[in-house]
């Protein structure tokens, strides 16, 4: 709490390093999935549902992108009003993320890559945590200290499924998902390096990222293979094609596309 009672000084004006970090956040994610679409791996023919999700997590992306830039600019005042827009939208993404997590699992087409069980699990974890994040960097927003990082470090959540498109997926199984969350540590870790650039510590708001983000990591290991895991992968999978699917189980990798030929040396 005593860190909470006054603005902690960290040297020389950071607004420099999280502008930067927005921009490669946003940059990865716009890399990641416009890859997966040049490589044919997803199209817009995917249902509603998925338009909705992908729309209102962009939409996060370039609200983050477009709050940070007000800040670095000084336009305090329409960042403030910007603000409780994106404090809505948050919620809207929390619903969207765990209603295409359930969808998934239901129509049966978790990525072969991952657990059918830890995908359920980790999928609404990471938005949970990005959520709380989010809102307690709000809730401390007359803390600016406090409020870059705490959002910063929500937002570095997000570019998990741009890694899981950027990496070598196949690959790394059984370590698939896990890779990803280690990905994703490249950001808060580098803010934490430019916190002791500059002054020789690291902010405690990095810890407490860190602490929320590990929470995901050992949470989705603890229940995915408990009887807890199993028991919830079969109460969202009853009666769907998911049922069928075993829950600790990985996928067959998907076959050649339709008519295409095969070739011999």
């Amino acid at each position: 709490m005593a860190a909470l009672a006054q603005p902690l000084s960290f040297g020389r004006d950071d607004r420099g390093f999280f502008l930067g970090g927005a921009i490669a956040m946003a940059a990865t994610i716009a890399a990641g999935f416009s890859f997966q679409l040049a490589m044919g791996r997803s199209s817009f023919g995917a249902p509603p549902l998925i338009h909705v999700h992908a729309i209102a997590f962009m939409g996060w992306v370039a609200i983050y992108l477009t709050q940070t830039v007000l800040a670095a600019s000084g336009n305090v005042a329409l960042h403030r009003r910007l603000g409780w827009l994106a404090a809505g939208w948050v919620m809207l993404m929390v619903v969207l993320g765990c209603a295409v997590t359930a969808f998934d699992i239901r129509v049966g087409r978790v990525p072969f890559f991952f657990r059918p069980a830890q995908f359920l699990v980790f999928d609404p974890l990471t938005v949970l945590a990005f959520a709380g994040l989010t809102y307690a960097a709000i809730a401390l927003r007359r803390r600016t200290d406090w409020h870059r990082r705490l959002h910063f470090s929500g937002m570095a959540m997000m570019v998990g499924p741009a890694f899981g498109r950027l990496l070598p997926m196949p690959l790394l199984a059984p370590w698939a998902w896990e890779a990803t969350f280690a990905a994703c540590l490249v950001f808060p870790l580098a803010g934490m390096a430019s916190d002791l650039r500059r002054s020789g510590r690291v902010h405690p708001a990095w810890l407490c990222g860190l602490a929320i983000t590990f929470g995901v990591l050992i949470g989705t290991e603890a229940i995915t293979y408990s009887p807890l895991g199993t028991a919830l992968y079969n109460a969202v999978a009853a009666g769907s094609k998911g049922a069928a699917v075993a829950p600790l189980a990985f996928g067959s990798p998907p076959g050649p596309p339709q008519g295409a030929k095969a070739t011999s040396s």
